[in-house]
């Protein structure tokens, strides 16, 4: 052994030296990281600002390119953050070889597809940062490596699937963050593991089963948000015993039930408490009142019973409390009114009772919005209330309070709304007027003013033209109103909506009226109006509903009328009008209602009556009209109520009735009609109700189609009617050959015989060709059905047309369930969308869907072809957009959409969205309106798609609360918090759509944060820095017109915020965005090399 010894060391030598050789040969170093780098440039499709194609250059250091950070020691690749510089692109798998990566920031993007296997390389990473792009697939299991990881961050992307249990292996976690995806099914248990976690987002998914019980054993955790999921089960029964860190719980708008744990007054730092939309019960814990903490306390839109715990009133830091929406009773705590920092106190639609305390207003010295309506709250309203100097909307409204309006309501002068209606509250006992409307004027910023059914019963005071110049909104129906209109009415240059009817209103409509150019609405019917309608209303050309039913005008219809072009309801009945109809009347092809019943007017319906396409409801009975009924009424194929009762109408019933393919109503009764009823009314699907009776009607009654369901009285006191039995009226004769005509008879038999081959033979061929032509398409019997009725179709021929619903065939998924591309037996490609019945609310939504589409009709909505339903299963079949959609070509990286493009896009959209809201029987909302709902034809002509959210708002309800919430970002404000649903949401979802066309900014981005908005940030930017916000792929220096084109860039912008105002009632209608983008399309259009 001694011999061998000394062939050892240079043995060793020569070893290490080898192994240093070996390593220095395989180890990555610093030139593999740059070429990583140069592999995800390469990768970047987009880089608006030219920053990597510029500075990440391989003549330069890779620590010294733009977002890289390198180790002071070894040099190697340590950082990169390339957030908020709207590339677009995919991410290489090379991205795996930066070994000594620590933290990769790539959020605020537009990269796309799957994550790259690769990535599990990366086993120093401690921060990942990937949200706010467009990735996509799921969430792969290996995340579950990252063992040194501390942030991770996958929100606002488009990841399906479920999260991996895999990720509890991320032991040092302490921010994890997937909210705004598409991920499904449970949390799983295994997040109980993580003992670091601060942080937990997983709001705004499709999230469901219960929540997981170790994770509330977890005593890091800070925040726990997971809103908007489908969540069910039981909250723990000791929820905080370990969370005492615990600052903010979000578990609202989920299928939570059962009882509100008293446990949770142990999380003694929350400042956040959010439990609304489920299906809590119980009581609210009296503990609560320990969380002196608490900032917002949100209960609302449960079943929770019982009274309001005067514990709550030691809450010294609210500022929030919202407990609307349930089934509360008894009083309101007087502590309550003692939380001096109260912001917001919402108690509406409960059943609370009892008086306000007379020291109301004094210790609620920061309150900005009180909402106490529909409730049963009795007694006047406290003077003090009036000490609340920062209120801006009080909301008494649906109560039973009484007494006279308090005069010094005057006293709170940033009051903006103001909502008395549906009280017992007088005037002062001493005036004969609305006196307190003198002391309103005082609230320069006052926009709403609702005192309707209350027994005001005095005269409106001149001083009702002193209220504020903003005002918007005047309502007072039913309020036993006596005197006439003050002239001073018109100083309200601003009123938008003006509602005096029901009351004991007389004289004359005054002149001044023509001063209200932005009125859109007015309603005077059921007065005592008298005089002529005068021609003043015809100035108003903004006016879209004018009411003045059962007054005692008399004389003509202003022929003027025509002028006001954007009417679209006129309501003259029960007066004493006695011309004939002006002609111009019918120039107003985009009325909707027409309602003349029961006056004196005389004359013929012209041929003309017939431009009225879009009007679904015209009632012409009880006047005096005569002639025929002309056969153009056939073509207004939306009307669904029609009624010429009770005149002196003559002549046949004409058989263009049957195209009107809509009517649903048919009232011809106590007329001179005579002649047959015509057979083709049969087709009329949705008849429900038609009256004939009381003419000199003959022959056959109709029994097929919906004539199976009338009875006799609507036929009735006819001439020589004859049918069914059940029509009391004797059986048709059959049709008999007379003795005398025998020879004539047989004559013609031969004659016939002769031909007959002929006929045979003709016939054989024409059904030969029918049924060639229907291969080529759809049968033309579906001619005869309404446009908007879908045709049914099987579900073995949508398994067929989408491949077994394969993946590849997949365009989407959505709240309501998925999205097919599929190719039809005749060849029609088609998309197929099929509703997952697993919601609970999935069947209501199929049937209003389906509702919709039968009877909306606009070339900027997506038509239905098909639909497809059984007790499993239910999808809808619409025309497939070979373009995609209008989120495609604004961030996909080889999409690009000039100036002009995209305001014809953006007025496509608004001219859907104006019919929906003003086209329609009663509005429809959309609810969800973002670009992924924006669908592009071959033409690129924008359709709105996706009504798997849309809400029907009857005339009564305005404003109804939902549980459904649409895409955040887009949502309005009084929406997204309340869940309170009107037109309105619709515009503010617009504007913000308009904003980030033009800006091309998701208003999710994670630049706006805090206090900044996609909204503020552009609001911020106007009139002198449009160049910043607007999307630098449209304008440039070097434009021609620059200035110009940027000006006009710039009013949309402003559109855009005034759609997006805080206030419902203060965004611009949709009726006129249409015409403001038109009038800026024709200014663009003026100038040249317009999409250069």
């Amino acid at each position: 052994m001694k011999k061998l010894s000394h062939l050892y060391f240079p043995l060793g030598l020569f070893l290490l030296g080898s192994l240093f050789s070996c390593l220095a040969t395989a180890a990555p170093n610093i030139t593999s990281d740059q070429s990583a780098l140069l592999s995800l440039k390469a990768k970047i499709t987009g880089d608006p600002h030219e920053i990597l194609a510029s500075n990440w250059s391989a003549t330069s250091s890779v620590c010294d390119w733009r977002g890289v950070t390198c180790g002071s020691r070894h040099r190697r690749v340590t950082a990169l953050n390339i957030s908020n510089l709207g590339l677009t692109g995919t991410i290489p798998p090379q991205l795996g070889n930066l070994s000594f990566l620590m933290s990769l920031d790539m959020s605020r993007n537009n990269f796309y597809g799957e994550l790259p296997l690769e990535l599990i390389r990366l086993s120093r990473l401690r921060v990942l940062r990937l949200g706010i792009n467009m990735l996509s697939g799921n969430i792969p299991s290996w995340v579950g490596s990252f063992q040194q990881l501390r942030q991770f961050s996958l929100k606002n992307n488009s990841f399906t699937g479920f999260i991996p249990p895999s990720i509890s292996n991320m032991s040092k976690l302490e921010t994890f963050n997937l909210q705004f995806n598409s991920l499904q099914r449970a949390i799983p248990m295994e997040i109980g593991k993580f003992k670091k976690l601060k942080q937990i987002a997983l709001d705004f998914n499709q999230l469901s089963g219960f929540l997981p019980l170790g994770m509330f054993n977890i005593s890091s955790l800070e925040v726990i948000a997971l809103q908007n999921n489908s969540l069910s089960g039981s909250l723990p029964s000791s929820t905080c015993p370990r969370l005492q860190g615990l600052t903010w719980l979000d578990l609202g708008l989920n299928k939570l039930s059962g009882a509100i744990p008293p446990s949770l007054s142990e999380c003694s730092k929350l400042q956040v408490l959010r439990l609304v939309g489920n299906n809590l019960n119980g009581v609210i814990p009296e503990g609560f009142g320990n969380l002196t903490a608490l900032k917002g306390l949100y209960l609302s839109e449960n079943n929770l019973h019982g009274s309001i715990p005067h514990e709550l009133g030691r809450l010294k830091h609210l500022e929030i409390l919202d407990m609307g929406s349930d089934s509360l009773t008894g009083s309101i705590p007087a502590q309550i009114f003692n939380i001096s920092t109260l912001r917001e106190l919402d108690l509406s639609s409960n059943t609370l009772s009892g008086r306000l305390p007379s020291s109301t207003g004094y210790g609620l010295i920061n309150l900005e919005m009180l909402f106490l309506d529909w409730n049963e709250f009795d007694g006047v309203i406290p003077v003090s209330i009036s000490n609340g100097s920062k209120l801006t909307m009080l909301d008494l409204s649906g109560n039973r309070f009484s007494g006279p309006v308090p005069n010094t309501l005057g006293n709170l002068r940033l009051l903006r709304k103001l909502y008395l209606d549906n009280n017992h509250l007088t005037t002062e006992p001493s005036s004969r007027e609305l006196s307190f409307i003198s002391y309103l004027t005082n609230c320069k910023y006052l926009k709403i003013l609702v005192l309707s059914k209350n027994p005001l019963h005095g005269f409106l005071p001149k001083s009702v033209g002193n209220l504020s110049a903003s005002m918007e909104g005047f309502y007072a129906y039913g309020c036993g109103i006596k005197g006439s209109i003050p002239d001073a009415i018109g100083n309200l240059s601003g009123l938008m909506i003006l509602v005096l009817e029901g009351n004991h209103l007389s004289g004359p409509v005054p002149s001044t009226m023509e001063y209200l150019q932005n009125l859109q609405v007015l309603y005077l019917g059921g007065n005592q109006l008298s005089g002529s309608i005068a021609d003043c209303i015809c100035k108003l050309r903004r006016l879209y509903q004018i009411d003045l039913w059962q007054n005692q005008f008399r004389g003509s219809i202003p022929s003027c009328l025509s002028n006001a072009s954007s009417l679209r309801g006129i309501d003259f009945a029960g007066n004493l009008l006695n011309s004939s109809i002006p002609g111009s009347l019918w120039n107003l092809t985009d009325l909707l209602k027409l309602y003349l019943s029961y006056n004196s007017l005389s004359g013929s319906l012209p041929y003309e009556t017939g431009n009225l396409k879009v009007v679904i409801l015209l009632d012409l009975s009880g006047n005096h009209l005569n002639g025929n009924i002309p056969s153009s009424l056939g073509g207004l194929q939306n009307l669904a109520t029609l009624s010429l009762a009770q005149n002196k109408i003559q002549g046949p019933i004409p058989d263009s009735l049957s195209h009107m393919l809509s009517l649903q109503f048919l009232d011809l009764s106590n007329n001179n009609l005579s002649g047959p009823i015509p057979k083709s009314l049969e087709t009329l699907l949705y008849l429900k109700h038609i009256n004939l009776s009381f003419n000199g009607l003959r022959g056959e009654i109709p029994s097929s189609g919906p004539f199976e369901n009338f009875t006799y009285e609507s036929f009735m006191s006819n001439d020589d009617l004859c049918g069914a039995q059940r029509f009391h009226v004797p059986p048709c004769p059959s049709p008999r050959i007379h003795k005398s005509s025998q020879k004539k008879v047989f004559h013609m038999l031969g004659i016939l015989s002769g031909i007959g081959a002929t006929i045979i033979a003709v016939t054989t061929a024409a059904i030969l060709l029918i049924r060639c032509r229907r291969k080529d398409g759809i049968s033309r019997n579906s001619d005869l059905l309404p446009m908007g009725l879908p045709k049914m179709i099987s579900y073995y021929e949508l398994v067929q047309a989408t491949n077994g619903y394969d993946e590849s065939n997949l365009l989407g998924k959505g709240s309501f369930g998925s999205v097919y591309r599929g190719i039809l037996t005749d060849g029609t490609v088609v998309a197929v969308k099929v509703f997952t019945l697993l919601a609970e609310v999935t069947s209501g939504s199929f049937d209003a869907e389906c509702e919709v589409l039968r009877n909306l009709r606009h070339r900027n909505l997506t038509k239905v072809i098909a639909s497809c339903s059984n007790l499993d299963f239910k999808a809808l079949v619409f025309d497939f957009k070979s373009n995609g959609s209008l989120e495609k070509w604004l961030y996909s990286h080889n999409h690009c959409l000039d100036v002009l493009q995209r305001i014809s896009i953006m007025m496509d959209a608004a001219s859907a969205l104006e019919y929906l809201h003003f086209g329609y029987t009663t509005p429809v909302v959309h609810c969800d309106l973002k670009p992924s709902n924006i669908l592009l034809d071959e033409s690129m002509v924008a359709h709105v798609s996706d009504f798997g959210m849309a809400k029907f708002l009857d005339e009564e309800n305005s404003v109804r609360h939902t549980k459904t919430l649409a895409t955040l970002g887009y949502l309005a404000p009084e929406y997204g918090l309340e869940g309170r649903v009107s037109t309105r949401v619709d515009v503010y979802s617009f504007g913000i759509l308009l904003m980030e066309t033009f800006s091309r900014m998701k208003p999710s981005d994670e630049m706006f944060k805090d206090d900044l908005s996609l909204k503020s940030w552009i609001e911020e930017s106007l009139p002198n820095a449009t160049t910043q916000v607007v999307d630098a792929n449209l304008l440039g220096q070097q434009d021609e017109h620059f200035s110009e084109k940027l000006e006009c860039v710039s009013m949309i912008f402003k559109l855009a915020l005034s759609c997006c105002a805080e206030c419902p009632r203060d965004r611009t209608n949709m009726k006129d965005v249409v015409a403001a983008l038109q009038k800026i399309k024709r200014q663009l259009e003026s100038f040249p090399n317009l999409s250069a």
